[in-house]
């Protein structure tokens, strides 16, 4: 008889701390899974700082497990880092999913909302299923997450579903390790779980079998329903219905700005937008954004739910609610924020019926609390215009780790904050913009959340220069904390270089409406040198006077009458003349000549609204940014000339728009079409603006240039730029995963306040 004479395999035992985003996603049954298949012992758990995991059993074997650990983990799972360790053998054999451990501080990132999978889409429309059209429909692959937790480890009973028991079958589901619903924490069906109801303006319930195919019979009727989704309200009617949208548009107090729609199908956004694949892609992506493209000319939408744009913003369903109202009504909905005018979004129920009760004929309710309002992400790819719902609260790494807790405050318009410690940042979602008390509220509810969540008891406080902002005055109210004020166009500059994982120096071109400015004026079209410590003001655009403060804002045709009045024109243009008395253009020039109520700006931003008047475009604005993006859209993309637009070298550079303005005049009054009108200024500013960025980095010895601040949101711009900076060398940097407006200064203040502590250390 042969002996075999294999050698023994000898057992050991490693333990891998796993962090990233990996509680809520699937990755305990996986590391089960994976395990048991290897015939590994141990165990996986929870705990405040991500996954812990030991496994025991062959020298082979642990090493495939930790081949392929990270390789094939959850779709959902986001793993930032593995640290390996020898640990004492223990005699294992089976392998375990042990309850989380709590009492350390957390440092787990929590998992965005996910769009519904389509395992659970095929449960939600299978009538054989225990869960057929049942509106709460999730496992560990999808589902709320962000919007429901209220702390970490990541565990129901730290959700807002810690009030719903689940029923043995759901029990069954949660427990078994070889289920994809194994802790998936808002596990719930139609017998233990939350349900939906449908009420009148005034809160009644109403008597109906099934109250989702009752709001898509009412929507398909021409009624405006208020729908409860995942991270607050949608206000929601036919999108090809004239009526029902001009009402909604009355009633929402929302003069222009356009709605975004809600396709049930990727083939029915396709019926109205043109898409290329990436946009497709990310319509179908688990964050479910809204994505803003080319309007087709056939698209079956009303007049009034995108005037005179030649795009529209059309999202997916990305809740089990959201496809049964689609499925249902057949038909492409409006789907708009849950509020009134410039107010955060509703989330609550009681909350809605009070303020939307005037707008909403009926509301689809239901009973999962929403422990955070969330509102859509918005894309216009390359751009983030908005990031929130299905983004946040994802990390962002700091370049610079911050030497101690800080938290930034943002700005003033589209808000967000920003708190961070280590090399890690966490930006909020968007809060809006901080004129009212409820916003103001939002934000500082968020703040508190975001502190709890993640563990950043703050040392540092970063705000804006701007003291009269409510976020600068909420910073300056936080006692026993360091100030750190942070120049608002250096933290555009600043966010994007560390988005890229860049510290500087760079050239930068940071154009917006807004920034106070370090000398007290109005910033806006600057041209600047820096990295994310400090900065220098190389050059800007030409400065004129804001005529009438605020009221210019609202009023492009006062920036006409001011840029034309700096280039020594007196006349009212033809194109303002029935707009605007001789007496009244007599009276706002003299206020820009003179000084009075009328402060300093180099802002790009108020000269596109000069433009826009000038050629008949917009002459006054309801939303913010709006003649700058129907100067965009008006834009002829066949036209190839371009005004002049002087660049004097300095020191400083500065960017002289006279001409510019003279000649759009004298084409607009002579009868030059807006669109050749607007694409030949885009092309001047555009040539300009490259023209200043090469003479400043050869001045400095550089070769990268930032483009950043919301006027960069424009595409025609941006991509005009950027291609002239390349061919003359320069590596540009846009940014990608924050939007170029407002809603990224406050990860640019965190960059900056990390890297002046690291410079003071």
């Amino acid at each position: 008889m042969a002996l075999d004479v294999r050698p023994v395999r000898a057992a050991c035992r490693a333990r891998a701390r796993v962090e990233g985003t990996v509680q809520g996603v699937g990755f305990r049954p996986y590391v089960w899974r994976l395990a048991t298949q290897l015939g590994l012992g141990g165990f996986v758990l929870n705990d405040e700082r991500g996954v812990l995991v030991e496994v025991e059993g062959a020298a082979d074997a642990v090493e495939r497990f930790r081949a392929r650990l990270v390789a094939q983990a959850p779709p959902l799972a986001v793993v930032q880092r593995v640290a390996w360790s020898d640990a004492p053998v223990a005699g294992e054999r089976s392998f375990a999913i042990l309850p989380s451990e709590r009492g350390g501080e957390a440092d787990v990132p929590v998992s965005p909302d996910t769009a519904t999978c389509p395992d659970c889409l095929r449960e939600l429309f299978d009538p054989s299923d225990r869960r057929f059209r049942y509106p709460f429909v999730n496992c560990t692959n999808c589902g709320p997450r962000f919007t429901i937790v209220r702390g970490v480890p990541y565990d129901r009973p730290l959700t807002t579903m810690a009030g719903f028991a689940m029923c043995p079958a759901c029990r069954a589901e949660y427990d078994d390790p070889a289920d994809r619903r194994f802790h998936a924490q808002p596990n719930a069906c139609p017998v233990c779980g939350p349900r939906a109801w449908l009420a009148d303006a005034g809160g009644r319930e109403l008597a109906c079998d099934d109250a989702v195919a009752a709001a898509a019979r009412a929507l398909a009727e021409g009624r405006i329903v208020a729908v409860k989704g995942v991270g607050g309200f949608h206000l929601a009617c036919r999108a090809d219905d004239e009526h029902a949208v001009a009402v909604l548009r009355a009633r929402k107090h929302r003069e222009d700005k356009p709605f975004a729609l809600m396709a049930e199908t990727l083939e029915a956004a396709r019926a109205l937008v043109e898409l290329e694949t990436h946009e497709e892609e990310l319509l179908l992506s688990g964050a479910r954004p809204i994505v803003v493209a080319p309007r087709r000319r056939e698209a079956a939408v009303a007049p009034s739910v995108a005037p005179g744009h030649p795009t529209l913003g059309v999202m997916l369903p990305y809740s089990p609610l959201h496809h049964l109202v689609l499925a249902d009504v057949q038909t492409t909905l409006v789907m708009t924020s849950g509020n009134v005018s410039d107010e955060p979004i509703a989330y609550d129920n009681g909350d809605a019926l009070a303020r939307l009760g005037p707008i909403a004929d009926l509301f689809l309710l239901h009973d999962r609390p929403i422990h955070m309002r969330t509102d859509d992400t918005v894309v216009r790819p390359p751009v983030v215009l908005r990031r929130s719902r299905g983004h946040v609260p994802g990390a962002i790494a700091l370049p610079v780790a911050a030497a101690r807790p800080l938290l930034a405050c943002g700005a003033e318009l589209k808000n967000t904050f920003c708190v961070a410690k280590g090399a890690r940042a966490w930006v909020g979602h968007h809060v809006g913009d901080l004129e009212n008390y409820e916003t103001l509220r939002s934000f500082s509810e968020g703040i508190a959340h975001f502190e709890r969540l993640f563990a950043v008891a703050p040392e540092v406080v970063a705000h804006d220069l701007h003291p009269e902002y409510l976020s600068t005055k909420y910073a300056l109210e936080r006692d026993g904390v360091e100030h750190v004020a942070v120049q608002h166009h250096h933290a555009h500059l600043a966010a994007c270089l560390a988005e890229h994982g860049e510290r500087g120096p760079a050239v930068a071109a940071i154009y917006d409406g807004t920034g106070y400015g370090i000398d007290g004026t109005i910033w806006g079209g600057e041209i600047l040198v820096g990295g994310l410590a400090a900065f220098e003001r190389a050059g800007a655009l030409r400065a004129v006077r804001l005529p009438g403060g605020a009221q210019a804002i609202r009023q492009p045709w006062r920036m006409a009458c001011a840029w034309l009045a700096e280039a020594g024109e007196d006349d009212v243009p033809p194109a303002l003349a029935a707009r605007v008395s001789p007496a009244r253009w007599r009276d706002v020039a003299r206020l820009a000549r003179g000084g009075l109520a009328s402060p300093v700006t180099t802002s790009a931003g108020r000269l596109f609204d000069a433009i826009s008047a000038l050629c008949g475009v917009r002459a006054e604005v309801h939303y913010e940014g709006q003649a700058a993006i129907e100067l965009e859209a008006a834009c002829d993309p066949n036209e190839r000339g371009a005004y002049p637009l002087a660049v004097e070298a300095g020191p400083p550079i500065v960017l002289d728009p006279r001409e510019t303005v003279r000649a759009a005049a004298a084409d607009a009054a002579d009868g030059t079409p807006a669109g050749v009108i607007a694409a030949r200024f885009h092309r001047a500013l555009a040539a300009a603006t490259a023209e200043a960025l090469v003479l400043a980095a050869a001045r400095h010895r550089l070769d990268v240039a930032v483009l950043s601040g919301g006027t960069f949101a424009s595409r025609v711009l941006l991509d005009d730029v950027t291609r002239r900076a390349r061919i003359a060398g320069l590596r540009v940097l846009v940014p990608e995963r924050l939007p170029p407006n407002d809603g990224g200064i406050s990860y640019g203040q965190a960059a900056v306040a990390a890297a002046r502590l690291a410079d003071r250390a």
